[in-house]
């Protein structure tokens, strides 16, 4: 099986640094003033890259990859369909009662601490109520299944929103300049994996924070993909 892989012509490669800040997956890097692939298994082959290289320095070439048999039954099954429409539009805050304090620590592990619907950053109305006067949490998407105390640790008294940058189509950063530029925010955590594509969702982030001309206090959080935090 072949893949796309970039390569990048060092001859007219001017050392910019637009490749390397365009890919979300760390794929690229600056190596004595020379843009470099440096994780070729890293490399998703969708070419963010290209359109940025004022030079056109970068280019696909395909490669033989090894593959990988997929059992008939699991490739031949039909997609499931809904037979209802998204209900991501309904925007909603969820008034929830938790458990009193002094029983908590033996249940507090079962409570869902999920405010508002939708999570989506995709789905989310910039202007909806929830976001004003909020604590807010952007988080990947694959965060909360890693780290098992991901509600009570990180979504307790805030307003989540989640996002995948490898799967979603554009950049979030200018929908999350927008709620940060309409709405009271009180602070903003960024929680993302260790992987190299969760960069994507902490480099919007912080462009968001650069961009809307507030002052806000934020932290990252990186989970380690067997669900520990290493970084805080």
């Amino acid at each position: 099986m072949k893949r796309n892989i970039i390569t990048i012509d060092e001859n007219k490669c001017i050392g910019c640094g637009l490749c390397a800040s365009a890919c979300h997956q760390g794929a690229i890097g600056l190596v004595d003033g020379k843009a470099k692939l440096l994780h070729e298994d890293y490399c998703d082959g969708l070419g963010r890259c290209l359109p940025v290289c004022p030079t056109e320095a970068i280019r696909f070439e395909e490669q033989e990859i090894e593959t990988v048999t997929v059992p008939s039954d699991i490739e031949n099954k039909q997609p499931d369909t809904l037979a209802c429409g998204c209900p991501g539009t309904n925007a909603k805050a969820i008034k929830r009662e938790h458990t009193p304090e002094k029983i908590q620590v033996k249940t507090s592990a079962n409570e869902s601490h999920l405010s508002q619907w939708p999570v989506q950053i995709k789905l989310v109305p910039p202007n909806a109520p929830y976001f004003n006067n909020a604590r807010l949490l952007i988080a990947a998407d694959c965060a909360a299944y890693a780290y098992g105390n991901f509600h009570n640790e990180y979504m307790k008294n805030r307003i989540t929103i989640i996002g995948c940058p490898k799967l979603d189509d554009g950049d979030y950063a200018e929908k999350l300049t927008t709620i940060l530029q309409q709405n009271d925010i009180k602070s903003v955590t960024i929680v993302r994996m260790e992987v190299p594509c969760c960069s994507g969702i902490e480099h919007a982030a912080k462009t968001a924070l650069q961009n809307c001309g507030k002052m806000i206090p934020w932290q990252v959080v990186t989970i380690s993909t067997d669900g520990k935090t290493i970084e805080n």
